[in-house]
């Protein structure tokens, strides 16, 4: 196995250490063992990442469009080059399995594919005047260097969709990466460095994240925010951008609800939602929480995708044939520990799981509680955890009514043959994402973003691209 880089800042084009020289230790959750350190960027070091950001506008800004968007292909190519060492390090210091580590880098690679074709598809327009002799013509800008926050879940992915959308149009970026993934983050950079993005207009920095965004998002140089992570940090930053009339993307957290109407396939259901409730041990802010099952096929539903839940292999990922790594930090442990007790306090029924696994590592068993009541604090926070809650309903308008009692509304989830019930939650769920019949999120080309406490924006589509654009209008008479 490759040893695991003392991971270091990025800035004006080369890689370096914080000038305190503090670092944070890197923590392999699988086996909660140090294998690594990571730079810890001080106010300084921020100083300096702003000041590049902000030659690296003015330098990327005049690059064309066709040549930017040949940088992100290649970048592309890169990463697909170099899976094999990327890969295994993500899965060693974020803990999913090794094949999903690999999907991670594609679906990153597949990403700056997209940015790079839309690059050139960021078009304005000619407004026709009223009187003769004058051109309306609407002009599309740049906005300006983007601080970009991103979480520890997918190291890679996240940052992607920020850094693609951004560099398409000519922004330069700092990314403040996670510290407790550093490696894999790090990795997609030198990708674009090896490209030709030039200094200064990519930037990366790690540390203690409250005062990195504390001190970047009111500073002038920054012209937009993109965030992704949890609701409540999430309104404190949109907050802070708002009182500087910052530009912001927000995506943030989620508690998805997964409809199963008497007339689905339960095959199709359990076989689908058994990959979107336990990716990267549901770590994941549109995984499936909130499992609604009509009561014909309550106990069918229930039986069955207890059945799968058990098959599930858990394991170091780099251990062949796992299919659920270890949780993130010893924090999702004690968190997912808290509300199962509560949820069964309220009378839930534990069918399968609900305990950590072991001493050594941060194992936790995939889970199924059912006939859980709404009291429970499980049914209102977020589990961020392989735990699915099962409860009945008897008809489609019950099962919307809970689907959106909730203040969050980024994913949602529907299983039904009839086009009535399709088309009735098509229109009445409250979300910003909804997948009927299969597992349809999360594609460069779609849109990907939530709504009411989930969030705002969009961080993939052609959506994307406008929220890092100005919109000039010049309107201009003959002389």
């Amino acid at each position: 196995m490759q040893p695991y880089p003392d991971v270091l800042l990025f800035i004006d084009g080369e890689w370096r250490k914080a000038l305190s020289g503090k670092t944070i230790d890197v923590i392999d959750p699988a086996t909660e063992e140090k294998i690594g350190t990571v730079a810890h960027a001080g106010i300084a070091d921020l100083d300096l990442a702003l000041d590049a950001a902000q030659k690296g506008f003015a330098t990327w800004r005049r690059v064309s469009t066709l040549e930017r968007a040949k940088i992100l292909r290649r970048a592309a190519d890169l990463l697909r080059e170099r899976i094999e060492t990327i890969a295994p390090l993500m899965t060693r210091e974020e803990g999913k399995p090794l094949t999903e580590a690999r999907l991670e880098v594609l679906s990153s690679a597949d990403t700056f594919d997209w940015f790079s074709e839309e690059a050139r598809r960021s078009y304005g327009r000619i407004v026709p005047a009223r009187v003769d002799a004058v051109f309306n013509i609407v002009v599309k800008e740049p906005v300006g260097p983007v601080a970009a926050f991103t979480p520890w879940n997918f190291p890679m992915m996240q940052i992607a969709r920020k850094l693609g959308a951004a560099l398409a149009v000519g922004c330069s970026i700092i990314v403040k990466a996670p510290e407790e993934t550093p490696a894999s983050p790090a990795e997609l950079i030198r990708a674009l460095v090896d490209a030709g993005v030039p200094a200064g207009a990519v930037n990366l920095v790690y540390g203690v994240p409250a005062e990195i965004s504390g001190y970047l998002i009111p500073h002038p140089v920054i012209r937009k925010i993109s965030f992704t992570g949890s609701t409540a940090v999430g309104k404190q930053l949109a907050a802070l951008a708002g009182q500087h009339m910052k530009r912001v993307t927000m995506e943030l957290g989620g508690h998805a609800p997964c409809i199963v109407c008497d007339d689905a396939d339960l095959d199709v259901a359990v076989k689908t939602m058994i990959a979107s409730k336990f990716r990267n041990a549901g770590q994941t802010c549109i995984s499936a929480t909130r499992f609604l099952v009509q009561e014909k096929v309550y106990e069918p539903f229930l039986d069955k995708y207890t059945a799968a839940t058990q098959a599930l292999k858990v394991g170091n990922g780099l251990d062949e044939g796992v299919q659920i790594g270890p949780l993130a930090n010893p924090r999702r442990v004690t968190a997912l520990e808290s509300l199962i007790a509560d949820a069964k306090a309220y009378g839930a029924k534990l069918v399968t799981g609900g305990e950590r696994i072991g001493n050594k590592g941060y194992f936790f068993q995939p889970t199924v509680l059912a006939h859980v009541p709404i009291a429970a604090r499980i049914m209102n926070e977020e589990p961020f955890g392989p735990v699915a809650l099962v409860n009945r309903f008897s008809d489609l308008d019950e099962a919307i009514t809970e689907a959106n009692r909730l203040e969050y509304g980024l994913a949602a989830y529907a299983f039904a043959r009839s086009t009535r019930n399709a088309t009735a939650l098509a229109q009445r769920v409250e979300t910003g994402m909804l997948s009927v019949n299969h597992l349809g999120f999360a594609q460069p080309e779609l849109p990907f973003g939530g709504v009411k406490d989930s969030g705002y924006g969009s961080e993939g589509g052609s959506e994307a691209i406008e929220a890092y654009l100005n919109t000039k209008l010049v309107t201009q008479a003959g002389g």
